[in-house]
């Protein structure tokens, strides 16, 4: 069921979620009050401390919520794929497919995701995008020992290059679309390249 500013049907922990999902995206998170959400969601800030505690709770089960979505998805299409490679390609290309239809959450992964914040200590490193480092790093992994990957890469170093990259193409047509930034390419643009990195690691 979508989320509705004004539905009486969810219950107040989804409705903050949603509601600061969509504020945290618009305004970002320094930019946006526990007020301000409380508000669009309907309920009191009572409710916030009683289900998320502050405000940085409430980021993190933005994320996790997202990931038990994505995460089960993910692993179910890779079980039906015999190639590791295959599986990666389409992993990656369901992750993009998900936050192509959620430009808020799109917003949210590449703008408040893994920013450090406070002291400089403090990353939001989610239980479930832990969860799906960890299925990347298998299937890489499974890659490497069918012979799939050049033996000269470092797996982990591959899968940070690899995220980033993407990262880097959504948050540049992220710019483009806010701003001046020359960014002028579509989605499929970005899978060409990210396809490209990959081949240029693959066991020739």
């Amino acid at each position: 069921m979508p989320f509705q500013k004004t539905a009486v049907l969810t219950s107040s922990r989804d409705r903050l979620r949603e509601a600061a999902k969509d504020l945290f995206a618009d305004c970002g998170f320094e930019g946006t009050s526990t007020a301000e959400i409380c508000r669009l969601a309907g309920t009191s800030q009572s409710q916030l401390i009683k289900h998320f505690t502050n405000k940085l709770g409430l980021l993190e089960a933005v994320f996790d919520n997202a990931w038990e979505h994505i995460n089960p998805a993910i692993q179910l299409a890779a079980e039906r794929i015999p190639s590791p490679t295959d599986k990666f390609k389409i992993l990656v290309d369901m992750m993009l497919t998900f936050l192509e239809r959620d430009r808020a959450l799109r917003t949210l992964f590449l703008l408040e995701g893994r920013r450090i914040r406070g002291d400089g200590h403090l990353v939001v490193l989610t239980p479930g995008f832990l969860e799906f480092i960890k299925f990347l790093d298998s299937v890489l992994k499974e890659m490497a020992t069918k012979g799939e990957l050049s033996p000269s890469i470092n797996i982990q170093a591959l899968r940070s290059g690899l995220m980033g990259a993407i990262e880097g193409l959504l948050r540049d047509q992220h710019l483009a679309r806010t701003s001046r930034y020359p960014a002028n390419f579509t989605e499929a643009d970005s899978r060409v390249v990210f396809s490209t990195f990959l081949a240029a690691c693959l066991n020739k």
